[in-house]
């Protein structure tokens, strides 16, 4: 395993055509091979995506969800929300008289709302795509089934399948770092969605198995609904810039929230230096007055733009305390996500996340495809009346929120985002600090250290999990750690840690044309890959 990251420079890769950030090398160059092809962002987009679902199911694959941003032309971006919604079998007060308080986070399909990926890459390439939708997915298809190299984190988890049942073209195997790994089963749903599209999917091969995995949970009509769905993008004017993300069911407008409270409160004042604890001390408190009522207020019908209002933002910020904390700790959760983002020549981008939720999601198994189903469902709340509650047809809140950034003339600046559960919008926080108030260059910014908010058992307890501690990596500045000490905040200062801080990447489009854009280091395996 490579090294932790240092606080060495890490390469920016520029384009005048385009580029594909993402966590894998093979999926980003499936992308540039897209946009080599004449085809558009969304496409490069796409085809990175479906390889993920081959060569990352540790981290996301078919059975999950997905949104994705696109902006194009100069006006706000086009949001895509293609997450499933519960089976219309979802019971809450089955679950509550088991003796559950809450979702069951592993081994339960309840835990599995439809999954809404492949509806996504429909929907995304009806809408933006100019290639053939079997072209798009021919790269994913041929690793798939003539196999790829296993990558670290792949050849390091599998063992945590042991004993799940339906999904024997990952549990039999134990490969070694970048030995040949076959998907034949998910080459299978691969050339059902090139030949016949998401009927040829859900009302297929992977529709039967999921009824059956799904034991009532699930109905035929559950597959005939459409999961992908276009929708108002969130945005916010910050920092000269306007962010943009999805709307709830999705947590993105935390990152938005945390931008402006972070403007507001160093308002009248130069904006700390990264180097500098004040920085860290101002975002941790943003991010944790953006998220201190997330539990409560984030569900599917949540008024995303009543959340950004500046009377409720500016209340906010007015709780900021430049030498502690600001008040008591909100009751918070890494993650089983993938992050990636492509421009291509004619300047469309787009900022797309899809999820297993945790890890290899609910270790249930959509019996003989190749595809373990997520576990976004872990996102319910049990309490009875809570407007997140567990119940046929809804979604559950979801920790997914990529980013766009505009200019004032609604040119595109950057597309951002990362991996990470709860911490998801602390990380697109930092990056929005560093490229759009400090300026540095997205390797820099992706490469910078972080901090998340830590709290509870697992990546999803951030904001239910009790008092937060603020996780730091062990390069960041000297001044972090006691700095943030000094002011009240309970640190830790993290070992090597490849996956707790999220995988972070962004492609900036400067003035002059040029793409600019990096991958996370921590990913190991990720790639910047420019088409010509």
């Amino acid at each position: 395993m490579s090294a932790a990251p240092t606080t060495k420079p890490w390469p920016t890769t520029y384009s005048a055509g385009g580029l594909v950030c993402s966590v894998d090398h093979l999926a980003s160059s499936a992308g540039a091979e897209l946009l080599a092809a004449g085809g558009s962002a969304a496409d490069a987009a796409i085809a990175a995506s479906a390889v993920l679902t081959v060569t990352s199911p540790h981290m996301c694959g078919m059975g999950g969800d997905l949104f994705a941003l696109v902006h194009h032309g100069d006006g706000p971006p086009d949001a895509l929300n293609a997450s499933g919604r519960a089976g219309s079998g979802a019971d809450p007060e089955r679950l509550r008289a088991e003796g559950h308080r809450e979702m069951p986070f592993k081994g339960d399909v309840r835990s599995a709302p439809v999954p809404g990926c492949v509806d996504g890459w429909v929907a995304l390439h009806e809408r933006h795509g100019s290639r053939p939708l079997a072209e798009v997915l021919a790269p994913a298809h041929r690793l798939a089934e003539g196999g790829f190299p296993a990558a670290p984190m792949l050849a390091f988890t599998l063992d945590r399948l042991v004993g799940v049942e339906g999904c024997e073209e990952l549990t039999t195997i134990r490969p070694g770092i970048g030995d040949r790994v076959r998907r034949p089963g998910v080459a299978r749903q691969l050339a059902a969605v090139a030949d016949g599209g998401r009927e040829a999917f859900y009302d297929g091969e992977f529709g039967t198995a999921l009824l059956e995995a799904g034991r009532g949970e699930y109905s035929p009509a559950d597959l005939q609904e459409r999961y992908a769905d276009w929708v108002e993008p969130l945005g916010l004017r910050v920092w000269d810039h306007d962010l943009w993300t999805i709307p709830p069911n999705s947590q993105g407008y935390l990152a938005l929230a945390g931008a402006r409270i972070a403007e507001l409160a160093a308002a009248g004042e130069p904006f700390p230096s990264p180097d500098d604890a004040a920085w860290a001390h101002l975002l941790v408190e943003s991010a944790r007055l953006a998220g201190r009522e997330r539990h409560a207020e984030l569900h599917e019908h949540a008024d995303g733009a009543a959340l950004l209002a500046d009377a409720r933002l500016r209340a906010l910020a007015g709780h900021f305390d430049p030498h502690g904390p600001s008040g008591a700790s909100a009751p918070a959760q890494g993650g089983g996500t993938i992050y990636l983002c492509a421009v291509d020549g004619a300047g469309m981008g787009v900022s797309l996340i899809q999820s297993n939720a945790d890890g290899y999601g609910s270790h249930v198994a959509a019996p003989g495809t190749g595809i373990l189903l997520h576990n976004r469902g872990i996102g319910f709340s049990l309490a009875p009346g809570h407007p997140a509650e567990y119940g046929p047809g809804r979604r559950p809140p979801h920790t997914l929120a990529p980013a766009v950034a505009t200019r004032p003339d609604g040119t595109l600046r950057a597309v951002f985002g990362t991996m990470g559960g709860d911490s998801q919008p602390q990380v697109v926080l930092q990056l929005a600090a560093r490229l759009l108030a400090a300026g540095q260059e997205p390797g820099d910014a992706v490469a910078a250290p972080r901090f998340v908010l830590s709290a509870g058992e697992h990546g999803f307890s951030t904001w239910t999990g009790g008092a937060q501690r603020a996780r730091i990596e062990a390069h960041a500045p000297d001044a972090w750690a006691p700095g943030l000490t000094e002011r009240g905040h309970d640190v830790e200062v993290a070992g090597f840690d490849p996956a707790g801080f999220g995988h972070a990447h962004a492609i900036e489009v400067r003035a002059d044309g040029i793409r600019a854009g990096a991958a996370d280091p921590r990913a190991m395996t990720g790639a910047a890959v420019a088409s010509v």
